[in-house]
């Protein structure tokens, strides 16, 4: 239990290191908070900053996640439950950021960082067919925030197809759900008609 609790931890500070508020305050000197939507994603900074430094960001996010994932493995070995919980925190080092008084971005990028490494290598198609689903989504409705939040629900559905350990399906489905109340605000636009399109 120690050493799970160690894991979450660090993983949690991997996960808290604030990527778009980085780069906007570095390269263009602006608090990304204070914009757009106030969020410190991927989506935001492609507002603020453009196509490749949201690229860059969503990139990266999905680098924290994986290397949490992958210094556990290493150090910690590869129990379901432990990379699960280490999942959890790294993501949750994302949305709630310990630098930024606790207000980040919404765990999309992280999760499927998360994702790609948890299970491998049944996990890496896992991602891809959700990856795809985000794609279809987005593309046809252009909305960023509706792709994201149906490519996740998504996952825990394959993870359960392929026979994943219980945890992995718990703990794919808790992040879902999670990224479902990050996106509260998108949730009531969506309805309303006057969620921002790319």
């Amino acid at each position: 239990m120690r050493s799970a609790i160690l894991w979450m931890v660090v993983s949690y500070l991997i996960g808290s290191v604030p990527t778009g508020y980085l780069a906007a305050r570095l390269v263009k000197g602006i608090d990304i908070r204070t914009v757009g939507s106030g969020s410190i994603g991927a989506t935001n900074v492609r507002r603020v900053m453009g196509q490749r430094w949201a690229v860059f960001v969503s990139i990266t996010d999905m680098l924290k996640g994986a290397l949490a994932l992958l210094v556990t493995a290493t150090s910690a070995g590869t129990e379901p439950w432990i990379l699960s919980l280490v999942g959890f925190a790294v993501v949750m080092g994302h949305d709630y950021p310990i630098w930024l008084k606790f207000k980040g971005g919404k765990g999309v990028a992280t999760t499927y960082g998360v994702v790609f490494f948890l299970w491998p290598f049944a996990s890496f198609a896992i991602a891809l067919l959700s990856g795809a689903i985000w794609y279809a989504i987005m593309t046809t409705t252009r909305y960023v925030s509706l792709a994201s939040m149906m490519s996740l629900l998504a996952l825990p559905l394959f993870f359960w197809m392929l026979d994943a350990p219980f945890s992995f399906i718990l703990g794919s489905l808790v992040l879902a759900l999670f990224a479902l109340y990050r996106h509260g605000t998108n949730i009531v636009r969506l309805s309303q008609g006057k969620e921002n399109r790319v």
